[in-house]
């Protein structure tokens, strides 16, 4: 009878129970795995091998099948070798677990020609399943026990090597489970704030409409007025994340293998700032493994995109997918795999080609402005609620020593217009606030009074603005009406949201000439 041990893979970020069934039969000595493994697991044999002679044990001189169930789904990496040498042992009867219930633990851990046991990716995920499994008891690396101990209510065990593991399961080693302590701490004191952004008060206050109504931003504006310094400091102001949303970011970055020098939760929202040379796949996610891109790892968080129209047309119109339905699906040969992508979109450009437009400094010609900024699609435009232009500092305001409004301010303000969002949408699935509304809830939660529904359909009128557009209005105006705890949506954050579309009033008067 085939000996069974509990590991466990991951497909996307979720992770799923794997059972190593391990027999050995009369024939050639060999030794066989299968269960649609990678690479990795095929090469699983020649350390399990090694392992098993260094630490004094007898590697069986008989046909060795090792199997992963379920068999129909690709697996892959080499954090199954512990398991599998485990297994291999207790069906050659070297080892007697005695009084330990194997099937109440769960093993995960590389193992060396040496056998040691080595750190692995992905571990929050994988330890997770094994909570959902019923599992009470993981062996894992000890370089991967903080990351594991972020859950609660499942005991973790860690090992030097082979060995000792052994040695614990045959009742030899009274080792204790990790003593561990799960709780959200204090982000640390951010080392940017915007006290020290100086003559942009107008655009905070939209910068702050943002971040409380979730809502996607690009500023437009000439080289040095502070764009990328204001964008740096977004993340100081948006409400802190809960249990879950930690839980969430923290697992994407597990299997990324940004955990490494960490091993903590994240409890900072991610601010991700890709080069505009980045290529598709590292920004949508991709590779031969289908891993998460910037789009995912700035879940929760921030996605900046820095002179977006230096961007290729390509890479940014992939971006339609994860900024509507908040998750990206990548398909290859070998997996498919879906990775939340929940982010606010943040982008900076310049206003023409030589980026001083509107100046003494600029010769551009329109059409030369009109064809730079069509490197933004239309439907990505569509997908940006605010759009402003960033004027420079004049000399009087940049020599004041005065301070700014500190993010400290601006963030209570942020949070006070979220719990109202919160309180609105608690009955409603993977809806926390104004910019993530469907057509059902704007229609529910917008309403207009008759005089800013009068104004609403003259802008409408006037500039051709597309449906979607429109659903942006009514999201963005809930979000100022909210700010200053209004029940309705007032004139006032009508013409508030129309002051919003820079751009829009410019193509206008451009289209005139």
């Amino acid at each position: 009878m085939a000996s069974i041990i509990n590991s466990f893979a991951i497909s996307g970020i979720e992770g799923y129970l794997v059972e190593i069934e391990t027999d050995t039969i009369y024939g050639q000595p060999s030794i066989s795995i299968i269960g649609l493994g990678d690479r990795a697991i095929k090469e699983a044999s020649e350390r399990i091998q090694a392992a098993i002679i260094h630490e004094g044990y007898e590697f069986p001189k008989m046909k060795i099948v090792i199997n992963l169930a379920p068999g129909d789904i690709k697996k892959k990496g080499s954090h199954f070798d512990l398991g599998m040498a485990v297994g291999l042992l207790l069906q050659s009867k070297q080892f007697a677990h005695k009084d330990m219930d194997l099937d109440s633990f769960g093993f995960i851990g590389e193992l060396s020609l040496n056998g040691i046991i080595r750190p692995c990716t992905g571990i929050l995920p994988m330890v997770i399943a094994a909570k959902k499994a019923g599992i009470k008891n993981i062996i894992l690396p000890s370089e991967n026990a903080q990351e594991a101990c972020l859950v609660s209510g499942i005991n973790i065990y860690t090992f030097k090597d082979l060995k000792s593991t052994i040695n614990f399961l045959k009742g030899n080693n009274h080792t204790k489970p990790i003593e561990k302590s799960l709780g959200l701490s204090e982000n640390a004191n951010h080392i940017l704030d915007f006290e020290d952004v100086k003559g942009q008060d107008a655009l905070i206050e939209y910068i702050v409409v943002a971040a409380a109504g979730g809502h996607n931003m690009l500023m437009v504006g000439t080289p040095g007025c502070g764009k990328s310094m204001i964008a740096k400091r977004i993340p100081t102001v948006l409400p802190k994340m809960s249990e879950e949303e930690a839980l969430e970011v923290t697992k994407i970055y597990s299997v990324s293998g940004l955990l490494k020098d960490r091993n903590n939760l994240i409890t900072q929202r991610p601010f991700r700032a890709p080069h505009h040379n980045s290529s598709l796949n590292s920004l949508v996610g991709g590779g031969n493994n289908a891993m998460p891109g910037e789009v995912s790892l700035a879940h929760n968080g921030v996605l900046f995109l820095d002179e977006v129209a230096e961007f290729s047309k390509k890479t940014l119109d992939a971006l339609r997918q994860p900024m509507e339905d908040k998750k990206v699906t990548i398909s290859r040969v070998n997996s498919t795999n879906i990775y939340p992508s929940n982010f606010m979109f943040i982008a900076a450009m310049n206003p023409c080609p030589c980026g001083y437009y509107s100046t003494n400094k600029c010769k551009c010609s329109d059409y030369e402005v009109i064809k730079y900024r069509q490197k933004i699609s239309g439907p990505i435009l569509d997908r940006i609620d605010i759009q402003k232009y960033v004027q420079p500092v004049n000399f009087i305001e940049l020599t004041e020593n005065k301070k700014g409004i500190s993010s400290k301010d601006l963030r209570e303000r942020v949070e006070k217009a979220r719990k109202i969002q919160i309180r609105r949408y608690k009955n409603i699935k993977g809806i926390n606030c104004n910019g993530q509304m469907t057509p059902d809830l704007i229609k529910k939660y917008c309403k207009l009074e008759d005089d800013s529904n009068k104004l609403l359909k003259i802008a409408y009128d006037k500039y051709g603005y597309s449906a979607r557009t429109f659903d942006k209005f009514l999201k963005v105006a809930r979000t100022f009406a909210d700010l200053e705890g209004s029940i309705k949506i007032r004139k006032k954050d009508i013409a508030n949201v129309l002051l919003s579309r820079d751009l829009d009033k410019e193509k206008t008067r451009m289209y005139t000439v």
